[in-house]
Formats: structure tokens, C-alpha cells, sequence
């Protein structure tokens, strides 16, 4: 039994700390592994993560400003036919039954079908993308596909029209009109 006055670190967590400078014979060498001279042969000298040499490193010749769209990529849990044959004939396959039995995990926007393998029987899907050959392959073996209707977002639902919209379509009263800034003077050429 484990107790305070017994406790060990695991065997081969922990081994002798590598002693240099201590002779040819010591199996580190007579440089003890740091080769001849140099920087980074001093005690103390060595060179900070990404330096190259003093070329401009990779971190400040990759752009860092614009738009990306990795942001808003869309990640689909992907399952095959050939994943679908464990479950009984005629049950309903949707995103919780295939995270229930470990098919899926983390976090995805849907469910995506994809036609490789055979489907042996029929079974009713619910997914959000169907590939046509997966599509085929599940109505042939005598199932069914049902596409899940899209959640609007929340933004959208909060700009339904409104009391308040309508009003905001009314005509607006007339702005003042603003000073007009003067032309621009041509320059005079030196000859």
C-alpha cells in the first residue's frame, strides 16, 4: 500500500543528470558535445527561438494583416456508409445516436454523409449534407434520407419587422446642405 513514507517516483521517470566537462573518458568527449568554439559552444550563448542568422526570420516575412477565411470555416462530422452497417435495420440515424455510439466527437456545424462502402439495410438518416452516391446507395438499400432544415441565426431572428421598422421607414426629414470645399489650385510650373 502507498503511503507518504513510501512514495517513489515511476522506475525510468527520473536518471542521473548528464555530467560534462569531466575528461575524454567520460563518454561526452572532450567538448562534451558542444564541438569546437562558437557561440554556442560558450556557457551561457545561445540563440533565440526563430533567429536565422540575422535573415529576416519566417515569423516577419509572412503577411499579417487582410481578411482570412478560416475563421468562418465550416467543420462537418464526416461518416461513411460502411460506419452505418453496427446499426439495427430501420432505425433513425442522426447526430445523437452516432455521438452516443462514439462515431462522432467534438464540436461540429453538421452531419455530412458520404457514400464509400455498402449500406447492408435500410435505416432512416437525418443529416445536414447527403453526397449523391451516399444519397443512392442508402434509397437502393431501401432507406431514407432526411436533410435537417438550417437554424437562422440569432442576429437574424432579432431584425424580424417591428413596430419600430416601420417607422424607421418613413421619409426622413431634408438635410442642410454643407459648405462646399474649393477646388484645388493647379501649380504653377517653373521654367
Amino acid at each position: 500500500m502507498i503511503r507518504l513514507h513510501n512514495l517513489k517516483p515511476r522506475p525510468g521517470s527520473r536518471h542521473r543528470v548528464k555530467r560534462l566537462g569531466i575528461g575524454e573518458s567520460s563518454g561526452h568527449g572532450k567538448t562534451s558535445g558542444k564541438g569546437h568554439k562558437g557561440q554556442k559552444a560558450r556557457s551561457g550563448g545561445s540563440i533565440r527561438l526563430g533567429f536565422e542568422g540575422g535573415q529576416m526570420p519566417l515569423i516577419r516575412r509572412l503577411p499579417k494583416r487582410g481578411f482570412n477565411n478560416a475563421a468562418f470555416k465550416k467543420e462537418y462530422a464526416i461518416i461513411n456508409l460502411d460506419d452505418l452497417n453496427i446499426f439495427e435495420p430501420n432505425s433513425t440515424i442522426n447526430e445523437e445516436t452516432l455521438r452516443k455510439s462514439k462515431h462522432i466527437r467534438g464540436r461540429f456545424v453538421g452531419l455530412k454523409i458520404l457514400g464509400r462502402g455498402e449500406l447492408k439495410h435500410g435505416l432512416t438518416i437525418e443529416a445536414d449534407r447527403v453526397s449523391e452516391a451516399a444519397r443512392e446507395k442508402i434509397e437502393k438499400a431501401g432507406g431514407s434520407v432526411t436533410l435537417r432544415e438550417r437554424k437562422r441565426p440569432a442576429k437574424e431572428e432579432a431584425h424580424e419587422p417591428s413596430e419600430r421598422a416601420e417607422k424607421d421607414k418613413a421619409p426622413a426629414a431634408k438635410k442642410k446642405p454643407g459648405k462646399k470645399k474649393p477646388a484645388p489650385r493647379a501649380k504653377k510650373s517653373v521654367k
